[in-house]
């Protein structure tokens, strides 16, 4: 990873990804919470209540929240009764969230958890660049929408992301964890310092022939440390480069649904 791509020098990312880590954790249907928040701070203000629809009112497609980038969902055709799981899902640099979920592949149907996937604001996650700002509150307004026509089950929230995705869903999932009650992160780079709240659970994948974020510089470096901290990691080392493949999708997919 260099400076270039991600705003960060080699040594920012190397005292992000430390085994000391102190800087590496930032130090009705649906409501905001009762309070004026700070996006910059990378708070969350969504919050699913009661109550919501018994049944989905949403189709998978397009939210509508924007005309250019926007955010997509995903709601299973078979649901299964009661509230669902949601799993909030981040691309990488460049992409979109109907590519990202693409790569979950056809195992995403027999989960049966609904999935929202937003566009970045910009080319890539605000935090990767400068601070939490616009993309925070764009998330927000995507949970907001789709808790407004699906019930959410809030005790299974997951944030997850690939490449530089997945760095943004740690960074937030840390600093959020009394929402996310897990985190998903397929082959991130580092972590956006802040403050932390919470101890959601934590899969981390990882190609050990990844030329974008060699795994010696990344996740080898994050997952000691995350467990030093005390969080609860899976960590999924496998043979191939910058991807998710199948059983890896599948395996993290059948996680966040149980």
């Amino acid at each position: 990873m260099t400076s270039r791509a991600s705003g960060l020098s080699r040594r920012q990312f190397a005292l992000m990804s430390a085994s000391g880590l102190a800087p590496l954790v930032f130090g009705g249907a649906c409501q905001a919470l009762g309070r004026a928040v700070a996006v910059s701070d990378g708070r969350l203000a969504f919050r699913p209540v009661t109550p919501a629809p018994s049944s989905p009112t949403l189709a998978s497609g397009r939210l509508g929240l924007e005309s250019g980038r926007d955010a997509v969902v995903h709601v299973p055709a078979s649901p299964a009764p009661g509230p669902l799981p949601l799993f909030v899902l981040l691309h990488g640099a460049g992409g979109s969230g109907e590519g990202v979920i693409k790569r979950l592949g056809p195992d995403l149907e027999t989960a049966r958890l609904v999935v929202v996937a937003p566009d970045s604001r910009g080319a890539t996650w605000d935090a990767i660049r400068s601070g939490f700002g616009p993309d925070v509150a764009f998330l927000d307004r995507a949970l907001a929408r789709v808790c407004e026509r699906i019930a959410i089950d809030p005790a299974r929230i997951v944030i997850g992301g690939f490449s530089y995705g997945a760095s943004y869903a740690l960074s937030l999932g840390l600093i959020n964890g009394d929402l996310f009650q897990r985190i998903v992160a397929f082959s991130p780079g580092f972590i956006v310092p802040g403050p932390d709240h919470g101890k959601p659970r934590i899969f981390v994948s990882h190609g050990t022939a990844d030329p974008i974020l060699p795994i010696a510089d990344t996740s080898r470096r994050l997952v000691p440390a995350l467990t030093k901290l005390g969080y609860d990691v899976t960590f999924r080392e496998f043979s191939g480069g910058h991807e998710i493949p199948p059983d890896i999708a599948k395996d993290a997919l059948a996680s966040m649904a149980g």
